[in-house]
């Protein structure tokens, strides 16, 4: 079933760097949540693979001494959602990795891999673009950190050099501190299904008034994708009924989904504008019970 010609078991971020090097045809594998069905299906076949798994350095959640919330790129799905320091700082972040999948991919996928995978569906991908995400990598020549935006550079396609390891995934206290936030996620099904289109977005009051907002969308483009335009002009409003389905429409302005054998592009867009109209009302639900509380 699995055609794997070999595979070899790094325990440090150096042995796997130093593995690559002498075997530059294997990949790296995380937890093998896409890697394992891709060499399944063939598309794969016969390759060797560099296993990530037992690298404890990349699991786990932290907090840095600026406040930074690092994330290590090994750390699972489960865990994520889970993690008391997630819970408190980036919930949506929690929330949007429960939508992937069933608990048994949950448990196995991780942060990382996810991201490394490219893909505009990814179920992470517009939260960490929502959050303003570094993205922490590791190579022969040293460590190299760049915006998660700077990081997607095509469709499945991402800025990582072929002896590099995607160490975590840092999102800054400024990022985080003083949002609210909320992650959509539209499927044919309501369980165990890929994104049709996603919309995460976080806001921050003063006020009652819009201070500043990111909104970013998975399957509206090639890559995951932010609304900036339209972002600038909610800044300073309320999120009154008008405002929001006003930002919604300006937020289409900026999208670029395609037809697909999964829906048309007329229906992703559609589905876009509702998502975004419901993220922002709950998010606004959301401030209304905190500052009534």
């Amino acid at each position: 079933m699995y055609d794997i010609k070999n595979i070899y078991e790094a325990y440090t971020v150096d042995e796997a760097i130093k593995l690559k090097q002498e075997h530059p045809d294997a990949s790296f594998i995380a937890g093998g949540s896409d890697v394992l069905v891709k060499i399944r299906e063939g598309k794969m076949a016969g390759l060797e693979l560099i296993s990530l798994q037992l690298i404890d350095e990349l699991k786990g959640v932290s907090m840095e001494d600026d406040g930074t919330l690092r994330i290590g790129a090994l750390t699972s799905f489960s865990h994520i959602t889970a993690d008391p320091l997630v819970k408190k700082y980036c919930k949506t972040l929690g929330e949007a990795v429960d939508t992937a999948g069933g608990p048994q991919l949950r448990n196995i996928a991780t942060i990382g891999g996810n991201i490394c995978n490219g893909a505009p569906s990814a179920d992470s991908a517009p939260t960490v673009f929502a959050y303003d995400c570094i993205i922490e990598l590791k190579g022969v020549d040293g460590i190299r950190e760049l915006p998660v935006r700077d990081f997607y550079v095509g469709f499945s396609t991402v800025d990582l050099k072929d002896t590099e390891v995607m160490t975590a995934v840092k999102i800054k206290k400024e990022s985080y501190e003083g949002y609210f936030g909320h992650y959509f996620k539209y499927a044919m099904r309501n369980a165990m299904d890929i994104a049709t289109s996603s919309c995460s977005c976080n806001v921050k009051f003063e006020d009652g008034f819009v201070k500043d907002v990111r909104v970013a969308y998975g399957v509206a483009s090639s890559t995951p994708v932010r609304a900036p335009k339209a972002e600038e002009s909610l800044k300073g409003l309320k999120l009154t009924d008008n405002n929001i389905n006003v930002f919604a429409k300006k937020c289409l302005d900026e999208l670029s989904p395609r037809d697909s054998w999964r829906a048309t592009k007329a229906l992703r867009k559609q589905v876009l504008y509702e998502i975004t109209v419901r993220c922002l009302k709950e998010i606004r639900k959301e401030h209304e019970e905190a500052v009534y509380a």
